[in-house]
Formats: structure tokens, sequence, C-alpha cells
């Protein structure tokens, strides 16, 4: 081996940097930056991806992949505040009756909140889903629950 074999390993010697060290070096006064604008001060430039403010690529195109919002399933909520005047089984076609449920494509969930503190009659309640402290609050008056499968629908 001698001096004049030796050679730079393949990708070490990097790109060269323009200096602007006067006109002798070709890249004096502007360094290749041209004159005036934003990218020719010191700190301009744009963001990846700036398109002149034109609508970006990653905006124009849809959007996909997987969204969970197309598998919730939406409830009639209905408090035992509610249903409490009702008689009789308290299921669907009851709520529909009593013009307590809006939306007739969802199923029920009957709920008890916290400021139940009033006294609770004896109710036969038919639903889709039941919280716990409904079902302790309903069994407590000596009524029943009974939770129907309901196969719910989406949005």
């Amino acid at each position: 081996m001698e001096l004049n074999n030796l050679k730079y390993t393949k990708g070490s010697r990097g790109h060269k940097v323009k200096r602007g060290r006067g006109f002798g070096c070709g890249f004096g006064k502007t360094n290749g930056r041209g004159t005036k604008g934003q990218n020719s001060r010191k700190s301009g430039g744009v963001r990846l991806g700036f398109e002149g403010g034109q609508t970006p690529l990653y905006r124009r195109l849809p959007k996909f992949g997987f969204n969970n919002y197309n598998f919730t399933t939406n409830w009639n909520v209905v408090t035992l505040e509610q249903i409490n005047g009702l008689t009789g089984t308290i299921d669907y076609k009851a709520l529909v009756d009593a013009k307590i449920i809006k939306n007739n494509k969802l199923p029920v969930k009957v709920i008890s909140t916290k400021k139940d503190d009033f006294k609770l009659n004896q109710l036969n309640v038919k639903a889709a889903k039941v919280t716990k402290g409904a079902i302790a609050a309903i069994e407590a008056s000596h009524g029943t629950v009974e939770i129907i499968e309901v196969v719910a629908k989406t949005k």
C-alpha cells in the first residue's frame, strides 16, 4: 500500500458546503441564494410540504384508515326518575307511548343518577342495558329487571 493508492471510504466526505468567501470562490455576495425573498434570509425558507399558499397535498387527499365512530352504539338513555310514574311492564313500547324516547331506532339503557332520593315505585323493567345502581334501586323497591337481547343498530 502506498500513499497514491489511498482512497476515502464511500460517503465519508459529505456534501460540499457553499461558503461565500468573496467573489473568487464563485459564491460571493449572496452565497448562491439569489437576491431578496424569503429563501435569501438566514432564517428563511418554508416548512416541509408548503406549496406557496396552495392547499397542500396532505389536505387535498381524502382521509383513510380506522375510525371507531362507525362501530359505536348510541343509546336512548332513560333515568329512573323518568319512568317512576309509569305502571305495568316498562318496555320499549311503553316508553314510546309515554314519549320518553326521542329516537326510536336506538336501544334503551336505564340508568340511576346520584340525585335519585325519591321513593321508587315497584317497577318491572325490560331494557337492553341497565346499570348496576339502577338494578339495585329497582330490586330494593321489590321490582324486577329483565335484560333483553337487542341487536343494536349503529349510525
